[in-house]
């Protein structure tokens, strides 16, 4: 198969979706790999490295997604990449489709088949290629909330680890997921005042015994997510609900009732945000402020860190995708853990959380690869 990564067009987005290292297994199972020219740049990848790997360098994008059977990236694709989509082609990225009704459209009108790295599941009912960026952006967002509290960046002015004799920052993360136990590692690390909420029992008791005594966590209950949001200096939104758009869990109206100058950072942007006055930011602009609140809702975090997020992200898209290469479509319908990826196939919706969030249709995964 031909398999093609073009580079990222995403404001300020660093990272690949194939590494020379990546890019090597592939040729390694007969398959040609086809790199866009500086794609590897934002990870200090040069041209020569792919060329060592095995690799062809297109001179552009164009070059990429007319000649490669299987496209790999890392985000979803821009307006000016899906129109170059087509069917029979397999797009392999992140999608984030449920806030995303224009993308679904392209992608629809493209009829390519098109795999979502953030439903792909295992057999513990987790998301392995969702959970490498989930750490980072996790971790990331300790460090954007110390950032954007800083009195110079619009923030109260409070160090979350406070010193001797000064009490230190209050963070609470909203969801306790992998993002929230790796936002709270960090926290912790700076030696914040740290809280967790929760809609599961069992999960808060594995938080409780992993922190052993060093967070506080609690049920979250609209009442439970007030008394800590107000209270708070950082809030961290780690909220997710697989493929669908994320619950509004801090509304406008609890704005004023927070501290001024407190921050909210919503890492739950890709999937809409879970705060009801997020909207997507770049790390160009990272911020804004709404009823004295600075909010961070940058979409693509880990790009800010893509040496570490972009090895992270294809050592656990390496295996789903040599498998798509190796066997095309056929490696969706063997594998119901890759199949639960699959969220537009040939102008059909094939997953349930994308269709509901979207108000359309949606065709049973196997039946449309079917079909």
């Amino acid at each position: 198969m031909r398999v093609g990564c073009p580079k990222e067009i995403k404001n300020n987005e660093y990272r690949v979706g194939l590494t020379p290292s990546a890019t090597r297994e592939y040729v390694g199972h007969g398959h040609q790999v086809i790199i866009e020219t500086g794609a590897g740049a934002g990870i200090d990848a040069s041209d020569a490295d792919y060329e060592a790997a095995g690799a062809t360098i297109a001179a552009d994008a164009a070059q990429v997604f007319k000649t490669v059977d299987m496209v790999v990236k890392v985000k979803e694709p821009q307006p000016a990449e899906w129109a170059q989509l087509r069917e029979g082609q397999i797009l392999y990225t992140y999608l984030h489709l449920a806030p995303d009704p224009k993308q679904t459209e392209g992608l629809i009108a493209s009829g390519v088949t098109a795999v979502a790295y953030e439903t792909v599941t295992d057999g513990r009912g987790g998301l392995p290629l969702l959970a490498p960026m989930s750490e980072v952006a996790g971790r990331l967002s300790i460090q954007a909330a110390a950032h954007a509290l800083e009195k110079a960046h619009g923030g109260r002015g409070v160090l979350l680890g406070g010193v001797p004799g000064v009490a230190c920052g209050k963070v609470v993360i909203i969801g306790g997921g992998v993002v929230g136990k790796e936002a709270a590692k960090m926290a912790i690390g700076l030696g914040a005042d740290v809280t967790i909420l929760d809609r599961s029992i069992a999960r808060l008791r594995e938080l409780d015994d992993l922190f052993a005594g060093r967070v506080q966590t609690r049920y979250s209950t609209s009442t439970a997510i007030e008394e800590e949001v107000f209270a708070a200096d950082a809030v961290i939104g780690a909220v997710l609900i697989p493929g669908a758009s994320a619950p509004k869990l801090v509304t406008r109206a609890m704005l004023p009732s927070m501290k001024k100058g407190a921050v909210l950072v919503d890492v739950a942007i890709d999937q809409g945000g879970c705060f009801e006055t997020s909207r997507a930011t770049t790390h160009a602009e990272p911020t804004f402020e709404i009823d004295g609140v600075v909010h961070y809702c940058v979409a693509n975090m880990p790009g800010a860190v893509p040496i570490t997020s972009a090895h992270a992200l294809n050592n656990a898209t390496l295996p789903f995708g040599l498998a798509l290469a190796d066997n095309g479509l056929k490696a969706l319908s063997d594998d119901p853990h890759l199949l639960h990826g699959l969220n537009v196939h040939r102008g059909l919706i094939t997953n349930r959380a994308v269709a509901q969030s979207l108000g359309r249709e949606m065709v049973d995964a196997y039946e449309a690869l079917a079909a």
